[in-house]
């Protein structure tokens, strides 16, 4: 009978189990599908994990043979653009990973730049590592870890994809008991308790500090929380009733004698911390209301079956005898709480009373003779760090590296470009405030300007990838709008940086600067065209009627992008190819041919007329053009004959920012400094020639503009 009985039981079991299996075919997303079919052809069914639904075990008829999950279910670290990404990740049941790759983005370089080919190439090397494997982006392989080849290019989105993948693979192998578990080896040294300190409290102060957390459970929380449910409407309060309290929860940690001897007095916690073993702890509950935590199971058995405390994902039960009876407490303040009892947590659960864990209480509602459903409402605690102190943790600067936060990672492997772009604004910095010595020596003046134009076309751009971009800005409108995070800006150092020098930059000397000496793409262009006038190729100016209304051309770009980004940023990016940088700088021309058609044909234009697309085109120019006129200083100077009679500056102006009547327009200057070295040339400028004569002739310079020689430039 017993045995007849018992295949019955197994085969609705078996049944039970099917039901909650699905074909494979109905796996959603398809291109996760796709990734479980490459990694393990044998699948043909998966079912959630009872105890994570995010965890899909995969099964080759009954056997089963894997895991997936997605990483955004996991962690939801920023990439690039700001955005998460998804990846799908199968493991083996040995803890193996057979299949990853990322399954969403929305990562500007790849959506229009590098083929997602080449990243689903790099994905493809984590197929054989090991869930606990140390992994790194570049460099060399060690006995300790493990390096997978970069994508040139995306440096900052390829390491956030190993992110993603190495650190949810740890967490949900260990989870499955595949590898060992995440923070097992890398948790702090556990908290020691301070026993020697003790200070009068009353319960509105232990309350108040944190000391005993509360939680506060309504009828109506325990309603909505089994809505949806097969318990829906089982039990359900009263409308009148939804606000009434089923328990008021509180939950103290006792080892801290601040807080156990003021709530149990001197003898029963002197008794109390008697009869606890090493690495036991004792945790006082009390409660009022009229669901008891008790429960029945204490009285079935010695099974309290709606408490648990739960720390590290791992759950601590407790058994009969792990309860004493809390009858009598000494703060004269407490409210009236007629349940009260004391649970010891046992040396096998690994306890640490310095991090946080939670009381978990469970709710049961019957939905038939057999069947019921729960709810779980965890009281989270935190023991105030005035009551235990911890040894520092003794971490290599590996170990150490990989618990910070992504952007410090990626912060400490771009020591040697932060440091030279250092040392670059440093330069920068010098030139600019000493500008009036350094154009005094035009010859120098050039030699210095040349060179650090190379510097911030090689090291900045196509180094370290430093290339400014409207879409930073536009990821920064967009972020104001939907939720700031600073992560998302510091996650890339180069841009990062040259971002927050451009808007000092921008309030001392406007756009100007940037523009002129920090943009690669401007560099390209500025040497480019120094070299066709080395080889004579014929100038053109632009008329300056023409030139004046090209330059609203930019901002029409840019209110277009700007308020295309509104409704869509991911839109907005792919239109922002109207920019150049990305194939001529980021990606090295390494595209495909209408891009690099495009690139090239600006800078063939540049060779006739200097930085064509900087002064028509440029939506990030517009758009540093705008804050231009809250600049603090005009750092140019000018002469009251300038523009009249004398219009040899605004003749040489290569960008054309000096208009006909002598002033100099900043939202559309480079800051190139030539009518500097003009203006204090006394062999050059009107003015001074004519003052120069004058000393030479014994006599002052003539005081009246028409006796000022004008030297005419076609």
């Amino acid at each position: 009978m017993f045995n007849g009985l018992g295949l019955v039981f197994l085969a609705l079991m078996a049944l039970a189990s099917s039901a909650n299996a699905t074909s494979l075919s109905e796996y959603e997303p398809v291109a996760g599908r796709q990734v479980i079919q490459v990694a393990i052809p044998s699948v043909t069914r998966y079912e959630p994990r009872e105890d994570n639904r995010a965890i899909q075990q995969l099964y080759a008829g009954d056997e089963l043979v894997g895991y997936a999950y997605q990483t955004l279910d996991f962690v939801q670290t920023p990439a690039y653009s700001g955005k998460p990404l998804n990846a799908m990740v199968v493991l083996d049941t040995e803890g193996e990973i057979k299949g990853a790759r990322v399954i969403h983005h929305d990562e500007p370089i790849l959506l229009i730049g590098i083929p997602e080919a080449k990243m689903h190439e790099f994905t493809d090397q984590y197929a054989g590592l090991k869930a606990d494997q140390r992994v790194t982006v570049g460099g060399k392989s060690s006995e300790r870890r493990v390096a997978v080849d970069g994508l040139s290019g995306a440096t900052v989105t390829v390491m956030v994809i190993n992110e993603v993948i190495m650190r949810t693979a740890h967490r949900v192998g260990g989870e499955l008991g595949l590898v060992e578990g995440v923070g097992v080896g890398k948790r702090p040294p556990k908290a020691e308790v301070i026993k020697d300190s003790f200070r009068q409290r009353s319960w509105t102060e232990l309350t108040g500090d944190g000391s005993i957390r509360r939680m506060l459970l309504t009828r109506g929380q325990v309603d909505d929380a089994f809505a949806g449910g097969p318990a829906e409407g089982f039990e359900t309060a009263a409308p009148d009733q939804r606000d009434e309290p089923l328990i008021d929860l509180y939950a103290a940690y006792l080892d801290a004698p601040s807080i156990g001897r003021n709530l149990l007095g001197d003898r029963q916690y002197e008794w109390l911390m008697s009869e606890l073993k090493d690495g036991e702890h004792a945790i006082a509950v009390l409660a009022n209301g009229s669901y008891s935590f008790r429960g029945s199971g204490y009285v079935r058995g010695g099974i309290f079956d709606r408490l648990q405390v739960r720390q590290f994902g791992d759950t601590f039960n407790f058994r009969d005898l792990d309860y004493y009876r809390l009858s009598d407490v000494y703060l004269g303040d407490m409210p009236r709480l007629p349940e009260m009892a004391i649970f010891i947590i046992r040396q096998k659960y690994n306890f640490d009373p310095g991090e946080p864990w939670s009381l978990e209480l469970t709710v049961k509602r019957q939905t038939g003779p057999l069947d019921s459903e729960f709810a779980v409402f965890p009281l989270e605690y935190q023991l105030p760090d005035k009551y235990y102190t911890r040894a520092e943790p003794e971490l290599t600067q590996e170990e150490w590296l990989e618990e910070q936060p992504m952007w410090v990672q990626v912060w400490y492997q771009k020591q040697f470009q932060i440091i030279v772009v250092g040392l670059g604004i440093g330069v920068l910095l010098f030139i600019l405030f000493f500008q009036d010595w350094l154009v005094q020596k035009p010859r120098m003046m050039r030699w210095i300007r040349h060179a650090f134009l190379t510097y911030t076309l090689f090291f900045i751009g196509w180094y370290a990838l430093g290339q400014l971009s409207i879409v930073n800005v536009l990821t920064f409108v967009n972020s104001l709008i939907s939720g700031f995070r600073w992560e998302t800006f510091l996650i890339d150092p180069m841009l990062f940086i040259l971002w927050s020098v451009v808007a000092g930059i921008v309030l001392l000397w406007g756009r100007a600067v940037y523009c002129g000496w920090l943009c690669p793409f401007g560099a390209l262009q500025e040497l480019t065209n120094e070299i066709a006038r080395k080889l004579k190729v014929p100038q053109y100016t632009v008329p300056f009627a023409v030139h004046e209304r090209l330059w609203a051309i930019k901002y029409i770009i840019l209110l277009v992008l700007f308020g295309v980004s509104l409704d869509s940023l991911a839109t907005a990016e792919r239109m922002a190819e109207v920019e150049p940088f990305k194939t001529a700088i980021t990606l090295k021309f390494d595209r495909t041919w209408p891009f690099v058609a495009y690139a090239v044909l600006l800078l063939v234009v540049n060779l006739f007329t200097r930085k064509v697309f900087c002064r028509y085109l440029c939506p990030l120019g517009a758009a540093l053009a705008l804050p231009s006129k809250l600049r603090v200083f005009d750092w140019l100077k000018r002469r009251k004959e300038c523009g009249n009679p004398c219009r040899l500056c605004d003749h040489e102006c290569e960008v054309q920012a000096i208009h006909p009547d002598g002033h100099i327009n900043y939202m559309e200057c480079h800051y190139c400094l030539d009518c500097q070295m003009t203006y204090f040339d006394d062999h050059k400028c009107p003015p001074l020639i004519v003052k120069r004569r004058g000393k030479r002739r014994g006599h002052n310079a003539p005081g009246h503009p028409e006796e000022i020689p004008v030297v005419q430039v076609n």
